[in-house]
């Protein structure tokens, strides 16, 4: 579509053809000039409307939204391509942020809607199967107890999400093959659901007397804020491992910022930006993010060749809870304690922070479900809708207390442990090399896996997606 000089086969430049924004459509024929656009230009023109409508939100022009957000519903489908998909929820999110500022319409709307925690857990479980990163994080994360747990009689895990038996049922196997013997194993399991928690001991138990395993499985029924961990039930002359795969940024709200909305500055120069960005003719959604940050505003620098740890960090923003939180587990003594997360800044202040984050994050997860499954797969509409499409409402729309999708890069989480007393446990060559072996079982070239000072970073192209660390108390 576009020529070798970067102009497009239809005009010098597709935005030329995009017409000013007006703030008041024809009734008969709203914009009959969307339908013209083709794949490219349609796809630069949803940045640009989704970069225009948050400016118009955050600065409070609610009308001049409202008109972005029509447009864009002429465009965005979320059964169509990849920026069209991606479109949808941003969207959605954005006007769920519009909503908010009508409490009472907000409740009302919201009044009837039913969360169904069992079809929740069923579309993590799609999530698990069609795409490699919890299976990596998995076998990365075991190989890390049992490098840590080699010797020891009576080893015991705690897991702050008790959702996926699988990754238990594995390790139930590899400790019971240990050369000296399997050991006595003890998991705590921690679900705000009792009936999730009662599954999984179910599973675990069968597996565990299969293979003739001394095996107890401790439910503690809790949300993770407000866990007590004397429930946890350490013993004295236990081996303590800990997991948590994806959930300490839900601790990390700030206590200054409950119940507050904070302001967000609108981004400027999207014009000039989009100019650029047009004499771009790029495969996925991801590398036409990579060319589209306004003025020069971009996203941490997530390059392959440069790791976030080769520049000296910014300080963490202070957050007690979190704080709290790691202080209590440290208390615990932990022989290891593996922590895996969302690689990504999506815990800024402001909204435009957190929009230009969040675009190329979940870029690149809809780029990898481009890669697995069809258009019209349900099991991806799932995921898009119930997955990715509420934590993008979560990022996107929500503040305070209520926000808790806030993902933070790998360097602020090694601050953030090493404050409260943790050291860090590199993780192992052959820890990698099964992690690399699993990657490439799925024949896809987009992942791929890198070593970051003794963590692991999992990526889709060069995207950091998910990080991988291990942690054991610094004494």
């Amino acid at each position: 579509m576009f020529q070798e000089d970067g102009s497009s086969s239809v005009t010098s430049s597709p935005l030329q053809m995009f017409p000013t924004m007006s703030s008041s459509p024809s009734l008969m024929s709203p914009y009959p000039w969307l339908k013209d656009l083709k794949a490219e230009e349609r796809g630069l023109y949803l940045i640009h409307l989704l970069i225009t409508c948050a400016n118009h939100v955050a600065s409070g022009s609610l009308e001049n939204a409202n008109i972005a957000l029509d447009q864009i519903s002429h465009l965005a489908s979320p059964d169509g391509d990849t920026m069209q998909r991606i479109a949808s929820y941003f969207s959605e999110a954005l006007a769920d942020r519009i909503l908010r500022t009508w409490p009472g319409v907000y409740k009302a709307f919201r009044s009837t809607r039913i969360s169904v925690v069992a079809e929740e857990i069923h579309v993590r479980k799609m999530f698990f199967e069609f795409l490699p990163f919890m299976k990596v994080a998995f076998v990365i994360s075991n190989q890390a107890i049992i490098e840590a747990m080699e010797g020891e009689k009576m080893v015991h895990v705690i897991d702050l999400n008790s959702t996926e038996p699988s990754q238990w049922c594995a390790l139930i196997r590899d400790l019971s093959a240990r050369p000296e013997g399997p050991p006595h194993l003890r998991i705590t399991g921690i679900h705000q659901k009792r009936e999730v928690l009662e599954q999984t001991a179910h599973v675990l138990i069968e597996e565990a007397e299969k293979l003739d395993l001394p095996f107890q499985f401790n439910p503690v029924v809790s949300r993770l804020e407000d866990l007590d961990i004397e429930k946890l039930r350490v013993k004295t002359g236990e081996a303590l491992a800990i997991s948590s795969i994806m959930q300490l940024h839900t601790l990390l709200a700030s206590n200054y910022e409950a119940g507050s909305r904070s302001p967000s500055a609108p981004m400027k120069g999207v014009g000039l930006h989009l100019q650029r960005v047009a004499q771009m003719n790029q495969g996925t959604l991801g590398e036409l993010l990579e060319k589209d940050m306004v003025n020069g505003y971009s996203p941490s620098n997530d390059s392959a060749s440069s790791s976030p740890l080769s520049s000296m960090p910014s300080p963490v923003a202070p957050s007690p809870k979190i704080d709290g939180y790691l202080s209590a587990l440290w208390g615990l003594s932990p022989k290891v304690m593996v922590v895996t997360e969302q690689d990504s800044d999506h815990n800024g202040k402001s909204l435009m922070e957190r929009l230009s984050e969040s675009l190329y994050f979940y870029a690149a997860l809809f780029d990898c479900l481009e890669s697995a499954l069809p258009r019209a797969s349900i099991e991806r509409l799932k995921m898009e809708k119930m997955l990715f499409g509420e934590e993008i409402k979560n990022i996107i729309a929500c503040e305070g207390t209520e926000r808790k999708q806030r993902h933070e890069k790998l360097e602020k989480w090694n601050q953030r442990f090493e404050l409260a007393g943790f050291g860090n446990v590199p993780l192992s060559y052959y820890a990698m090399l099964q992690a690399k072996r699993l990657l490439q079982s799925f024949n896809c070239d987009g992942y791929k896996i890198r070593e970051d000072n003794g963590c692991v970073v999992i990526c889709w192209q060069d995207r950091p997606l998910l990080s991988v660390s291990a942690w054991r108390n610094r004494r």
